[in-house]
């Protein structure tokens, strides 16, 4: 594989990786956040009727909130899988592309010894 298409590899890894954790931090200060603000019991009459359980503590959240957190989580770890495959494909194939450099011979490499 030539370096340019290694080097785009890379830089396409990151572009996934990187979203991925960030949108991933970002639910968790959410949920965190709903941890605070949201009702331990059901609330009818504001339509927190949904449980989501957040560090073994439920909380009841609308159903737009919940469609909301479940697709930003959702999507983050999909989009931070894409990423961490591509990282791995770039990785094998620039362990391939290293090993292919000619071998130097090991006395050439290794540190002088005194006799």
């Amino acid at each position: 594989m030539k370096a340019s298409s290694l080097a785009t590899l890379r830089i396409l890894a990151l572009l996934f990786l990187l979203p991925g954790l960030g949108g991933l931090v970002i639910s968790a200060v959410i949920s965190t956040s709903y941890l605070d603000s949201l009702p331990q019991s059901p609330a009818t009459d504001e339509g927190r009727v949904v449980p989501r359980n957040i560090h073994g503590i439920v909380v009841y959240q609308t159903r737009e909130e919940d469609r909301r957190l479940t697709l930003m989580e959702d999507s983050s770890v999909g989009v931070f899988l894409v990423g961490l495959s591509m990282g791995l494909f770039y990785l094998g194939r620039w362990g391939k592309a290293r090993s292919r450099v000619p071998e130097q011979d090991e006395d050439e490499l290794s540190p002088a010894r005194p006799k």
